[in-house]
């Protein structure tokens, strides 16, 4: 089959791969020419883990290609899939559908033939009639169906999570399109469970599941705090809590809050939807708020660990929102920085994936390290603020040779605290006293 899909970031990039992979014909479309040129050239634009392999395969083969034409994207494709941006507005925090609009209007002048379009990105409750009826004003004649196809893939994971789906949701309300997207996902036949819903639920079905994740994240944080005041270890708390079938051990890792590109603005725009549609969401909304005072908590954190001195030197480690991947929209790290910054400006950064976009976000306020060593270097704190294997692996030895005062916050629990005791250093993390 041959697959359109507008927009190359962390879900129009993996999913054309991974489609490709399937014996696809891929193109994707973009508006940014540098993006075009560099993914056409074989330069990938993005960080996921196992991405890199495939994209030279399927971009030497032939079965993907990038381009700057609509036309040339559209015309003749079984799927159109749009994953473009959805950005929190400044002001409301609902889902920015400008993007989407402008794909749609954009688009519709090139169906030929029946085509099925599919909205990948994550979208309000009835996005899709609004992008059903802006195909149908610029095209009458057009032969289309408009159909929901969340994607579920965790940042850092992509690629795993496209070849092994938990599901694959599939919101139509026309049997034509679906028998279109059960063709094209054959593959998965067997091996994940389908779930065929209206367009409506299909959209909520991505924003409820975000939310709850976000809101199961902000619980064991609490937890996590009432165990450092109590006296219990909020790791064997969670791990006791996820031996419960009915809770699972995902998503009980205390930290320093959620973030990323999808959790902070989906669980605003659910609250949103709850206001317009009159069935306020208490549960979502206490957790964005408690959820964004923790980030600020955790940096004055940082800074109680200085005793007070706004000479000290702090050295970070871990920008990106979460390890996996290059993205620091939303990080955790970013807003921890921001609030340490208010206090001190002796602070030096690392990060294995994350530099090139959080110095587009820091420029000059941070000095930037080239490995996670020299950033400790005169330090008087170690912070980990990203959860990076690579952190793990550390020669504590050669740490405390960099550092000026030996003391690690460790926001992500990555450390043995016993070891990185035994190695000489004065250590905190969460949930423990």
């Amino acid at each position: 089959m041959k697959v359109a899909i507008i927009g190359t970031g962390y879900v129009g990039l993996p999913t054309g791969i991974g489609l490709a992979e399937l014996g696809n014909t891929v193109v994707c479309v973009d508006k940014i020419a540098e993006k075009v040129e560099s993914l056409s050239a074989g330069r990938a634009t993005i960080y996921e883990d196992g991405m890199e392999e495939l994209f030279q395969k399927h971009l030497k083969s032939g079965a993907l290609s990038f381009t700057l034409d609509m036309s040339k994207a559209v015309s003749g494709a079984d799927v159109v899939m749009l994953a473009v941006g959805t950005p929190p507005h400044p002001v409301t925090k609902e889902a920015d559908l400008k993007y989407i609009y402008a794909a749609a209007e954009e688009l519709a002048a090139y169906l030929d033939g029946y085509t099925v379009v599919a909205t990948k990105s994550t979208v309000p409750v009835g996005t899709g009639d609004e992008v059903e009826a802006i195909i149908r004003k610029v095209n009458p004649s057009a032969d289309f169906d408009v159909v929901s196809l969340p994607e579920f893939l965790r940042e850092g994971f992509a690629v795993h999570d496209f070849f092994h789906p938990d599901r694959i949701v599939i919101g139509a309300d026309s049997d034509k399109a679906r028998q279109v997207l059960l063709k094209l996902y054959a593959p998965f036949e067997g091996k994940t469970e389908f779930l065929l819903v209206n367009r409506k639920s299909s959209e909520t079905i991505k924003y409820a599941s975000n939310a709850f994740l976000a809101m199961k994240i902000h619980y064991i944080n609490e937890m996590a705090d009432f165990c450092e005041k109590a006296g219990a270890d909020i790791r064997e708390v969670a791990r006791g809590m996820g031996l419960d079938s009915r809770i699972g051990r995902k998503f009980l890792n205390p930290g320093p809050g959620y973030g990323g590109s999808c959790f902070p603005k989906d669980t605003n725009a659910m609250a949103q939807m709850g206001r317009k549609y009159g069935a306020h969401l208490n549960l979502i909304e206490t957790t964005i708020a408690k959820n964004d005072e923790r980030k600020v908590n955790m940096g004055k954190r940082v800074i109680a660990a200085l005793n007070g001195s706004r000479d000290g030197r702090i050295a970070i480690w871990g920008l990106a929102f979460k390890g996996g991947t290059d993205d620091c929209r939303e990080s955790p790290a970013m807003e921890i920085l921001n609030e340490i910054l208010k206090h001190s400006e002796n602070v030096s950064v690392y990060d294995p994936k994350a530099m090139e976009n959080a110095r587009k976000l820091l420029g000059n306020k941070v000095v930037y390290a080239p490995d996670a060593y020299e950033a400790c270097r005169g330090a008087d704190v170690l912070v980990i603020l990203t959860e990076w294997e690579d952190f793990k692996a550390a020669d504590l030895n050669r740490v405390r040779s960099m550092m000026k005062t030996h003391k690690i916050l460790d926001l992500r629990n990555m450390l043995d605290a016993e070891t990185v005791k035994a190695a000489g250093f004065d250590y905190s993390c969460i949930g423990m006293k």
